[in-house]
């Protein structure tokens, strides 16, 4: 019996029904007609609701509904047009017009891939795509193929069509052959996408970023430039009809694929040696991408009749994980950025193996290491207030207060003295550097051992720092008061330091705030250092000419090697200054409450409004509220900082969830069998060489 003409219209604002999708099949509509019934065809395969027919369906199919429902109704759909003569017909005709018409080379040949090889372009074709509507008016079956398949469950359930539901499918579709085919057929398409990649593969892999950076010994036999030459004489024996050649060709073709990928991995190793470009690991992963694409097209064009509907259908299903996947930001920077984060974390590492004590003669080394930072910030707390007593405006006030912080924490590194809260972040990849092997005990005892030196050091830093800031910075405030009659800081900034630096008030959030600028300076640290590698900077240092002839050779090749062990730390404390200063003001320009607590800077501050006070502030409650913060902003700084640089440092270096709980437990049970390990040096550790230099 034929299925019923019922109004053309959608059954309710979820979707159409069947009946309804079948009545406005119609192969004479205009385009943008034709492909919106077929992106609603598609809708309704996956729709939630059951019908009656589908609920006393074959229950032997695959048990996730995600793919159980669709199937259901995809078979469903055959068995109405095997019954329906009058609607397959309207059906074939549609497909028909959409096979004559559509181009499915681009769909094959530059769907998933990037239109200019850079990450922020890739970004905001990403951003159009997710947050414009895309229009079904087109031939373009790339620019289609999103409307289509727009949902990421799409990817389950095409994979699991079985081999009936296949032949039928194939069935269908050659009754809708169009009537004026190229002399390759449906294959066409598929050389002619073939062609484009393997172009653009050859053009990517002869770049000079690209080329320059591969391995010499994989590009002896020229890969790259072979390729377009290979798919040329692919595509020429398969016009011909001469299958022998064209097997031999494809396994050319494979073969030649295979070694531009091996050729192309060698780049990440060039980059983990001389520095991380996003846009070159980005521009690699397309031209791997593409050497994939032109497995998958050959596959499915000399595919046997037997089984090329199965490679169709897992060509289909990658294309729509593919559609799935360029709609997603945070997937683009994950895995771009996955290589850079890694090379930040191992730079910071070097960096951090500087500021872990594991003996007592280190221990005492980074003490008085602590106390020379200490006097340095005592300075850096007087020349804030007299920044701010100049009376600038906002913004200049707080850059002010940046170059300050900026000067203070340069001159503390240039000394090879310590800030203990710029630690934790330098430390925590040197951590996790530790956790190559997070499965063998012994090497989870080592590292908590690692994290008991950290803490240790961590507490010898602050009690340095604070050990001699507040004295100097009392003892300073007392000797101008005896000199000139006042102290160099008054009573009204006096006041205002207890009314802001009290426990009572947002200082804990002001604190854990700080530990997140502290943690972006050493990203900025890493990246620097990583950029200053990526582009020679030590090489063009020692050898540009104008440099050679200013500097003499001694002296640039000293230079050359001074400035890559220390930009990573100047540009770390910098950015740390800048951003202690600047970021305040900022904050306010946006009306959002956010200022800084520096456990030294804040204990300077406090011991300055006390040197103004005299003794009766230590009658105050407002006074030890300001004190009892002081441990806590400590805390909030370096736990903050350490908590987000481990975490990125973690991720980098692909540790998994589970492990990471083996690791918390194996602290926790430390905590409580040897909590005494986390604040004093061992015994019997005397000094088993000269302590290393905190640089």
């Amino acid at each position: 019996m034929d299925t019923p003409r019922l109004r053309r219209k959608p059954t309710g604002r979820r979707g159409w029904d069947l009946t309804a999708l079948l009545n406005a099949a119609d192969p004479r509509a205009s385009l943008p007609e034709r492909h919106l019934w077929l992106v609603r065809l598609v809708e309704w395969l996956r729709h939630p609701a059951r019908t009656r027919e589908e609920l006393s369906g074959d229950a032997a199919e695959p048990v996730s509904e995600v793919t159980l429902l669709p199937l259901r109704r995809l078979k469903h759909l055959l068995n109405v047009l095997d019954r329906n003569p009058e609607p397959r017909a309207d059906v074939v005709g549609l497909l028909r017009a959409f096979r004559s018409e559509i181009d499915l080379a681009a769909l094959l040949a530059d769907f998933g891939f990037a239109q200019r090889v850079a990450v922020f372009s890739e970004f905001g074709d990403r951003m159009r795509a997710r947050f414009l509507p895309a229009t079904p008016a087109t031939a373009d079956l790339a620019q289609l193929f999103g409307l289509l398949f727009s949902d990421p469950r799409d990817t389950d359930w095409l994979a699991a069509i079985d081999d009936a539901t296949l032949a039928r499918l194939a069935a269908l579709f050659a009754e809708a052959r169009p009537v004026a085919e190229p002399p390759l057929g449906w294959r066409a398409p598929f050389f002619d996408a073939l062609l484009i990649l393997a172009s653009q593969v050859g053009a990517t892999g002869a770049t000079g970023a690209v080329r320059q950076r591969m391995s010499a010994e994989l590009l002896v036999d020229k890969p790259f430039r072979q390729l377009l030459r290979a798919a040329e004489r692919l595509c020429e024996a398969a016009e011909t009809g001469d299958e022998a050649a064209l097997l031999r060709e494809a396994q050319y073709l494979r073969a030649l694929l295979d070694a531009c990928r091996r050729a192309a991995a060698s780049v990440s190793q060039h980059l983990e040696e001389h520095g991380v470009s996003v846009d070159l690991v980005f521009q690699v992963d397309q031209l791997r991408a593409r050497t994939v694409r032109i497995e998958a097209l050959l596959a499915c064009a000399l595919a046997p009749a037997g089984s090329r509907e199965r490679e169709l259908v897992h060509l289909v299903a990658g294309l729509a994980r593919v559609a799935s996947e360029r709609r997603s930001i945070r997937a683009l920077f994950a895995r771009q950025y996955s290589m850079l984060a890694r090379k930040v974390a191992e730079r910071s590492a070097e960096t951090g193996e500087h500021y872990i004590t594991r003996t007592r003669g280190e221990w005492w080394a980074m003490l008085r290491k602590a106390l020379g930072g200490g006097a340095v910030l005592a300075g850096t707390t007087f020349l804030k207030f007299f920044v701010l007593a100049l009376g600038l405006s906002a913004f200049w006030a707080g850059f002010g207060a940046g170059l300050n912080y900026a000067a203070s924490f340069v001159l503390i590194y240039l000394l090879h003295w310590t800030v203990a809260t710029k630690q934790p972040a330098m430390t925590a990849p040197a951590m996790a550097a530790k956790l190559d092997d997070v499965g063998n005990d012994a090497a989870l005892e080592d590292f908590v051992d690692e994290v008991a030196h950290l803490i240790r050091s961590q507490a010898a830093g602050i009690v340095g720092n604070l050990a001699m800031v507040a004295p100097v910075v009392l003892g300073v405030q007392w000797l101008v008061k005896q000199a000139f009659g006042a102290p160099l800081v008054g009573v009204l900034d006096a006041e205002h330091v207890l009314n802001s630096l009290t426990l009572l008030g947002p200082t804990p959030f002001y604190a854990a705030f700080t530990g997140v600028l502290l943690f972006a300076s050493s990203l900025f640290g890493g990246w620097a250092e990583n950029w200053f590698v990526l582009h020679q900077l030590d090489s063009a240092i020692r050898w540009n000419p104008r440099i050679l002839s200013r500097l003499g050779a001694p002296r640039a090749e000293r230079w050359s090697r001074w400035w890559r062990a220390n930009i990573s730390g100047l540009v770390a404390n910098i950015s740390l200054g800048l951003m202690l200063g600047i970021v305040p003001v900022l904050a306010t320009f946006f009306a959002l409450p956010l200022d800084v607590r520096h456990v030294t800077l804040s204990t300077g501050q406090i011991a300055a409004a006390l040197g103004a006070l005299g003794m009766q502030a230590l009658q105050e409650p407002a006074f030890w509220w300001c004190v009892a913060a002081i441990p806590l902003t400590g805390a909030l700084n370096l736990g903050v900082s350490f908590f987000l640089a481990f975490k990125v440092a973690m991720r980098s270096r692909g540790i998994r969830v589970a492990d990471r709980s083996r690791i918390y437990a194996a602290l926790r049970r430390r905590l409580r069998t040897r909590f005494i390990s986390f604040l004093l040096p061992p015994r019997g550790t005397a000094r088993a060489g000269e302590p290393r230099e905190n640089t």
